[in-house]
């Protein structure tokens, strides 16, 4: 199989770890009514699973693609996260964000070239 396909599916990896990110903190959010509730409700029991699907996608796409690469795919989570966080929570983006992911993105593409 092509490599590119291996390289989305790290990009995918990282796409649902930062969903899952949002997933707890949302939960954090919230009043739970014991400290157990707090770490046993559906919205961290899912976010678990995901980061647990995300690792194991990790494993198969790193068959493929070499090690060397991760770090660089790993940084658009951030980019993921400042969107989601605007998207969900409707936090402001500041000059300094806007910032990383030109910073972010610009770094990918001078890996990639």
């Amino acid at each position: 199989m092509n490599s590119n396909i291996y390289v989305l599916l790290l990009l995918f990896s990282v796409f649902i770890s930062a969903v899952s990110q949002i997933l707890l903190k949302k939960s954090a959010l919230e009043s739970h009514s014991s400290w157990l509730k707090e770490y046993l409700n559906i919205k961290v029991i899912s976010a678990y699973f995901l980061f647990f699907c995300a690792v194991l996608i990790d494993l198969i796409a790193l068959k493929f693609v070499p090690v060397s690469f991760v770090p660089v795919i790993e940084t658009s989570s951030y980019i993921f996260i400042i969107i989601f966080s605007r998207i969900i929570f409707k936090e402001k983006i500041s000059l300094k964000q806007y910032s990383a992911i030109v910073l972010i993105l610009a770094g990918i593409l001078i890996y990639i070239i």
